[in-house]
Parts: C-alpha cells; structure tokens; sequence
C-alpha cells in the first residue's frame, strides 16, 4: 500500500464529519442520541387509519406560512369541521358546503386551503382504491428512493411540496430527512449542493445518494441522519 492510499484509507468518512462536527457543538454523542427522532415501523404505518393521514396533510397546508400555534390552539374546531377527516365525507362535501366551512370560525378561515383538504381527501381515496391504504402505500415506498416520494405527494397530493410533504411524512412517523436551512447549509459545507435552496433534480439526487450513503455505513435511519447534519451546525 502507498502512503497515499493509506491516507486516503483513513480518512473519516462523510458520516463520521457530520457526527464529529456535531459532537464539537453539542459535547458528546449521548447529547445527540437524545435529540434524535424515533420512526414507525411498517406495521405501525399500516396500522394508522387514513383518516389520521388526511387530518396531517390538513394541519401540514394550514401550517404552511402561518403560525403552527394558533392551528394547535384550533386543532379541535378542525376536527370537528372536518367531521374527523373522513375522506369520503370531506370528499364529497359540494362546493357551497365547502365554502360555508371555510367561513367557519372555529377554524383559521382560509377556501384556498380549505378546498385544499378536499383535493387531498379525493388522493388518499385514489390511494385507497390502488394499494388499499394510504398507510400501506407508504410502508411499501422504500427509503432509498424518499425523494421520489416527495415528488409523488407534490405531484398527485395538493399543496404538499416542498417542506409540507417532508414534514407530513416525519409528523406521521414515515423514515425522511428534511431539507432544513440547517440541513441544507451542512450539505453544502461539504459539497454535495452548491445552494441552501435544494429543489432541482439533480441536487435532490445528490442529497438522496449521500443519505443512502451514510444510512448503509452507520445503520441510522433518514430521520436520525438529517438531525445529526442539522446539528452539526450548531447549537439549537
């Protein structure tokens, strides 16, 4: 072996930079086990009724620029609303109905988004209709390819681009990683993207291949992976 190639042998891999990067801000790596989020197995995803699926995507576009706050405050007037967020029952709301509900106090009153709920009540019962469950249709959709199931809820769901389809996914307990600013600004301290806003092709392969990376080596999932990378940029 040539002392090149042993450098280059021991050189600490990309999951060991983002951990001891980590380590440095936040002391130790007990301080950063006990920040990192926990995933429901698929069994557990499963078992979630689509009803819940539909009341996150809800809260998700209703937190969108807003304060996530006061949709806490009024989460039960939303349920109530929304009769639980039994998609066939929001589904099939006409459209005076679902005006009159966006005009109801009880909730943030707002028809873009209200009329979003419905659009998103009609997709899971497409999903329903294609893999029997929307639980099932995410337990199924593998971890190394999460990327590709941002562009499908951006695609077929309403208003679930971006960060609202990442935060739906991780609030719901399905394995993601999520381009924060933290996130994003760790990725491009190392030069995977060249910007904090990641939303082309092929930035989001670039990241999706670097998770997939670090996921294979340190056996972490998504979730815990893109809270390490967050916190290796400081303190929170």
């Amino acid at each position: 072996m040539t002392r090149s190639n042993a450098k280059t042998s021991l050189a600490p891999s990309l999951y060991q930079r983002f951990l001891e990067r980590a380590i440095i801000q936040h002391g130790s790596v007990m301080a950063i086990e006990e920040r990192l989020p926990t995933n429901l197995d698929k069994a557990a995803l499963i078992a979630i009724k689509d009803d819940r699926y539909l009341a996150e995507m809800a809260a998700c576009v209703f937190r969108a620029g807003f304060v996530w706050r006061i949709i806490r405050l009024k989460w039960e007037g939303f349920e109530t609303v929304f009769n639980n967020f039994l998609p066939i029952w929001v589904a099939s709301r006409s459209p005076e109905q679902i005006e009159d509900m966006a005009t109801d106090t009880r909730i943030v009153r707002n028809l873009t988004k209200v009329k979003s709920v419905q659009e998103n009540a009609l997709f899971i019962l497409d999903i329903q209709r294609e893999f029997g469950s929307f639980g099932g249709f995410l337990a199924d959709w593998p971890e190394d390819d999460i990327v590709g199931l941002w562009t499908y809820l951006k695609k077929h769901g309403n208003r679930l681009g971006g960060n609202s389809g990442q935060y739906f996914l991780r609030f719901m307990g399905k394995d993601t990683f999520i381009l924060s600013r933290d996130v994003c600004t760790a990725l491009c301290a190392e030069g995977i993207v060249d910007k904090t806003t990641i939303t082309n092709k092929r930035d989001l392969a670039a990241v999706q291949a670097a998770f997939n990376e670090m996921r294979s080596e340190s056996g972490r999932s998504l979730a815990e992976l893109s809270m390490i990378l967050a916190l290796s940029i400081g303190p929170a």
